[in-house]
């Protein structure tokens, strides 16, 4: 089920947005950022609960590769719509930091990717609950009951740690790969999609990056570059039960390389909304929508030599916020373009199926409001 034969929207001919990309339009364009996937697919046929078929897995994001407790960042989180069971955002909203990896992966898999990240951390810090405080570990999640035996909780603690270990500062695999392997978008197949803008030199030449995990929308809403594309196309309907995903889901990863504080990462969450928007989300009564953003200028020591520090901080936020907000709107749309175009068809527990996006259909209708794909090159 790899991606790696479907192209990117920008490489198959459009250009979301207005400010220019990372050098690999990805969350791991912010220097430092890295990420690591563990896809889980197994079996077939109907479901047995507990023993699959299995079509999950696990995305892990680390804004640094070193002791992520001792050398935390300063973060934030964002509820659009709480219906969901994430982990450690209160601690986050409180004190403005991160200090472990933030993990990605299916609704009912919370609490044992969670023991992942326990693991991991007092492996790297023996020192947590002992003669020091305790961790707070974040994971984010969406529900891919209609293709993954959700109540197997698949992904376990192992899983956690292999996505840890292999996460890298290269390009990010898109599509049906790790947390995304049996999420949904706009009734088509989804997944993981990343992407990221560059702010002009004289704004400090900062860059913005976007990591999305879709699970999320209606097929007649989607929207691509202002074109009602859903009202055209729409998939097929397989024949097996399945969750609305009008209600469905989406986490959202931000990181910048701007010295911001908790507050001004705050405001860079909030925007993302804008960019989920602009493919046509609308936020169901249902769905659990989910931003935490973090920042990797500035680490804050576990153990600071004193009361106080100078640092460096982003002062002129009214002109910054004039390019940041965009930043962050343009490179949630083009994520969750990404994860659109580079997902593949998926056929899961009890012959559920998510279909690939159609690109000559989408083509052809891009063509119909005069939006010629190879004019935004």
């Amino acid at each position: 089920m790899t991606s790696t034969a479907r192209p990117r929207v920008r490489e198959w001919g459009l250009r979301p947005g207005k400010l220019p990309p990372g050098p690999k339009n990805g969350i791991t364009d912010v220097a430092g950022v890295r990420v690591g996937q563990t896809t889980l697919v197994a079996g077939d046929g109907v479901l047995s609960p507990g023993h699959g078929p299995v079509r999950t897995g696990v995305t892990v994001v680390l804004p640094h590769g070193g002791d992520l407790f001792a050398d935390k960042v300063r973060a934030a989180v964002h509820t659009i719509n709480g219906y969901g069971k994430v982990l450690g955002f209160e601690q986050v909203r409180e004190l403005g930091v991160l200090e472990s990896p933030i993990a990605l992966t299916n609704t009912l898999n919370v609490g044992l990717v969670a023991d992942g990240l326990v693991q991991y951390a007092v492996e790297r810090h023996p020192a947590i609950g002992v003669t020091t405080s305790s961790v707070n570990v974040v994971v984010g999640e969406t529900n891919d009951g209609h293709l993954n035996d959700l109540q197997g909780r698949h992904v376990r603690s192992e899983h956690v740690l292999a996505a840890i270990k292999e996460a890298s500062t290269g390009s990010v695999d898109e599509g049906v790969v790790g947390a995304g392997t049996g999420t949904s978008c706009f009734g088509w197949k989804g997944g993981i999609g990343t992407a990221s803008r560059l702010l002009p030199c004289e704004v400090g030449g900062f860059t913005v990056g976007a990591l999305v995990q879709t699970n999320f929308g209606l097929a007649e809403d989607l929207t691509v570059l202002g074109v009602p594309v859903g009202e055209h196309v729409q998939p097929l309907q397989d024949d097996g039960a399945g969750f609305d995903v009008e209600d469905g889901s989406v986490m959202v990863v931000l990181a910048t390389d701007a010295p911001m504080s908790a507050r001004q990462l705050q405001r860079l969450c909030a925007r993302a909304a804008v960019g989920l928007a602009r493919t046509g989300a609308v936020h169901g009564h249902g769905s659990g929508d989910f931003v935490i953003g973090f920042s990797t200028a500035e680490p804050l020591s576990h153990d600071p030599p004193g009361i106080t520090a100078q640092r460096v901080s982003l002062v002129n936020e009214a002109e910054a916020m004039g390019w940041f907000f965009p930043a962050v709107a343009e490179s949630v749309e083009e994520a969750v373009l990404n994860a659109l175009w580079r997902a593949v068809t998926v056929v899961g527990r009890d012959g559920n199926t998510r279909h690939a996006l159609p690109l000559e259909e989408i083509e052809a209708v891009l063509g119909r409001y005069g939006r010629v794909r190879w004019a935004y090159r």
